[in-house]
């Protein structure tokens, strides 16, 4: 009888081996180079660390590191190091370099949020392809981006760094910044390979405060914060990031039911996952491990293959695998992965950089081109009352008012690469070359403090203190007032210092900082043709301002072309066609808002009072999602469906006409939304599902379609099934999430 079961084992294992699929040359290679190594060299490959380039050559020789963050002195330097490698070392594996190249390298692009705001994958995937072949000039092969976390909360600092808070759009520009970076091939000379990160739910920190503890349902992580990283799987991107949180109980780090349940086992990622800055050693801290052999079990034993900075993978896995709580299979399934994308990266094969590249590559006048032409369709055009814009340009005389008017670093933005701040281009130096016989006059008035370490150490205070500007001294806001009085027009640059947004800038009043509202309220009293610019990292809460300002542009933090672009915007040379990605709440109490909500038992209705509201503030946005204006205008029609009903597995195409009815050539995003009326899991009230960015000439007319198919119409039903469920549905056309055009179909049974 046993022997009878053994055959049949055997004879199951050899019909298995022989389904199984032939090992290609490059899996073979890499299995033959792991039973080469040692154990401490199989480590090696799962350790990153950054530092000055001549620290790290002797443990990269030793084969004691695999990996390099940030370690500057381009080129030159990587190929020192790589040399060491490649002549010195015992099994010759070339380090991979990595480096958070986000938004630009030597050419700084608008900060990611500020991108999304175009509405445009193809920009994205420009940027992302200028970022990519000015890095790996500089011997970089690997970029920490993009970062794809859906953020709800403007608290948030990281909120400038992603795509706003549809997982739709989040979705289409995820694919786009791979596609970007690593074009077919990341190992081509001129691609890196990318990081989708930060995985899972970094961005619905509770309080908006960065590295705070997440707790979200996997309904609403299925549906709300992961699929732009599915979509990043889907283009093929190389590497993953753990998110620094705790997720509903389990920090990211050694979350298995992330790193290898969804990650590998469902969606079939066969990258490498490498842990965010310090997070294995952080484990100790949220609690979850006793001490550091533990928390390099658990981040192992979870699916994260390389550790970032800390060193507990090194420092404990020999004891762990022969105290039996780790096994070896683990380790090598970790290097197999490092070294896979090693190989795809072309590193083995090219570990050397062409010094001379850089000079070619780096910096053109191309690539500014397409820094100014990303950033002026970046920009989102939120009030123009009594068209004061676009601004002539043959004003005699303009005032160019505001603590950012010319503030080259803080146009950069948060993670601006090897971006120099000498190399920018400010508002008021745009505005001179845009208007070379005009006379432009400049005053600061104001400064918006620092929340930076520098800042925090000259206030001398706690960080909270620190952040928040001194009020605009009477003084200049006199100075400034006086200089509008004489001006045909007047700019008004206010925001955000750069240092505002980003990692670990969270803030607990998103409201203009220090005295600008006071600035701003003198200086339009006077009734002088004023526009507003908006430089900011993210949505801010500026009722007072929209109130009393006729004009406002948000520009984000938009880059090295920076002040070129605003003025082309300001001017008329573009018409903006932004949207927001993002809504911008009226107060604080708002806070998390966000289109897509869910309509609850008991709606808003102004006519009973025990509804779903506030006492003091409506529920609706101060500028809702898909928000934007032009300096013409547009009208859809014609909405009309394929089928009024379709079966489960069905798809029909939503189709809408839209005409530039205004006397200027303009662009305006089309958006498609859907509400499904009644399903077994509450739905949200609209649910992005297509859009389309179209430039159109006075008259003009175009009809645009929507295929929805059954992935676009699916939802998770209350057994968690992903499922086209019979009912009705809505649709709407139109230029926001509010209002539009509107139909319906309906899904029936599958007899």
């Amino acid at each position: 009888m046993k022997k009878a079961l053994l055959t049949s084992l055997l004879t199951m294992l050899g019909v298995a081996a022989a389904a199984a699929p032939a090992k290609s040359k490059q899996e073979r290679s890499i299995d033959a180079l792991i039973a080469k190594m040692t154990l401490e060299e199989k480590l090696g490959q799962l350790y990153q660390l950054g530092g000055p380039v001549d620290t790290l050559i002797d443990p990269a020789v030793r084969g004691l590191l695999g990996s390099t963050l940030n370690i500057g002195g381009g080129a030159p330097a990587v190929n020192k190091l790589q040399r060491a490698v490649m002549e010195r070392s015992r099994l010759k594996i070339p380090v991979i370099v990595g480096a958070d190249v986000i938004h630009g390298y030597r050419t700084v692009f608008p900060i990611p949020l500020g991108m999304a705001s175009a509405w445009d994958p193809a920009a994205v995937e420009t940027a992302s392809s200028v970022a990519a072949a000015e890095a790996a000039a500089a011997g970089i092969r690997w970029t920490f981006a993009p970062m794809v976390d859906i953020a709800r909360d403007p608290r948030w600092g990281r909120i400038a760094e992603g795509s706003g808070e549809d997982p739709y759009l989040g979705s289409a520009i995820a694919r786009a910044a791979v596609r970007g970076f690593q074009g077919k091939d990341y190992g081509a000379p001129d691609k890196v390979a990318a990081c989708a990160k930060h995985w899972a739910a970094y961005g619905a920190a509770e309080a908006g405060r960065d590295y705070n503890t997440t707790d979200v349902s996997e309904r609403t992580l299925r549906e709300i914060y992961f699929p732009p990283f599915k979509a990043a799987v889907d283009a093929g991107v190389a590497t993953f990031m753990s998110s620094f949180n705790d997720l509903n109980g389990v920090p990211a780090t050694a979350n298995p039911w992330l790193q290898t349940k969804v990650l590998r086992r469902e969606w079939g990622f066969d990258g490498f996952v490498v842990s965010d800055y310090t997070a294995v050693q952080e484990l100790l801290q949220h609690g979850i491990a006793a001490d550091g052999a533990e928390a390099a079990r658990r981040a192992l034993q979870a699916g994260v293959d390389m550790e970032m900075v800390s060193t507990l993978y090194s420092s404990n896995a020999a004891a762990l695998l022969k105290q039996g709580w780790l096994s070896m299979a683990i380790i090598d399934e970790a290097v197999r992965r490092v070294l896979r994308i090693k190989h795809r990266a072309g590193l083995f094969e090219r570990p050397y950089v062409d010094e001379s590249l850089a000079a070619k590559v780096t910096l053109t006048p191309e690539n500014r081109q397409a820094a100014r032409r990303v950033a002026g369709r970046s920009m989102v055009l939120l009030k123009n009352d009594g068209a004061v814009l676009p601004l002539s340009k043959s004003l005699a005389t303009v005032a160019v008012i505001g603590p950012l008017a010319d503030a080259k670093a803080d146009m950069l933005g948060t993670w601006c690469g090897e971006g120099k701040k000498e190399d920018v281009v400010t508002l008021l130096e745009g505005v001179r070359a845009k208007l070379p016989q005009a006379k432009v006059v400049h005053v600061e008035a104001c400064r918006i403090a620092s929340c930076g370490e520098a800042g925090i150490a000259q206030a001398n205070v706690n960080p909270a203190q620190a952040c928040r500007a001194e009020p605009c001294a009477n003084a200049g806001i006199q100075e400034a007032v006086k200089a509008a009085r004489k001006a045909d027009a007047v700019i008004l640059a206010l925001g955000e210092s750069s240092d505002m947004s980003g990692e670990a800038n969270s803030r607990a009043d998103i409201g203009l900082p220090g005295g600008q509202l006071e600035l701003a309220k003198a200086v339009l009293a006077l009734g002088r043709p004023t526009a507003v610019v908006l430089f900011n990292g993210r949505p801010l809460t500026i009722s007072d301002l929209v109130e009393i300002s006729p004009a406002i542009l948000e520009a984000w933090h938009p880059g090295i072309e920076a002040g070129n672009a605003v003025a082309d915007v300001l001017f008329g040379d573009v018409n903006p066609g932004g949207k927001l990605p993002v809504s911008f709440p009226r107060v604080l109490g708002q806070v998390p808002i966000y289109y897509n909500y869910k309509n609850t038992g008991r709606p808003f209705d102004p006519a009973d009072h025990y509804r779903s509201k506030y006492m003091d503030a409506p529920n609706s946005p101060l500028f809702p999602f898909g928000y934007g204006r032009s300096y013409t205008q547009f009208k859809l029609s014609g909405l009309s469906l394929s089928a009024k009903s379709i079966r489960p597995k069905g798809r029909l195409t939503a189709s809408v006409d839209v005409e530039n009815i205004g006397a200027r050539e303009g662009d305006e995003v089309v958006q498609l939304y859907i509400r499904d009326l009644a399903a077994s899991a509450t739905r949200p009230v609209r649910e992005l599902k297509g859009f389309e960015r179209v430039t159109l000439k006075p008259g003009e007319k175009r009809r645009v379609s929507f295929e929805l198919t059954p992935e676009l119409l699916g939802a998770y039903d209350q057994g968690m099934k992903f499922q086209v469920e019979p009912g009705k549905f809505k649709v709407f056309a139109g230029d926001s999430s509010v209002g539009g055009l509107e139909d319906e179909f309906e899904v029936v049974a599958a007899e």
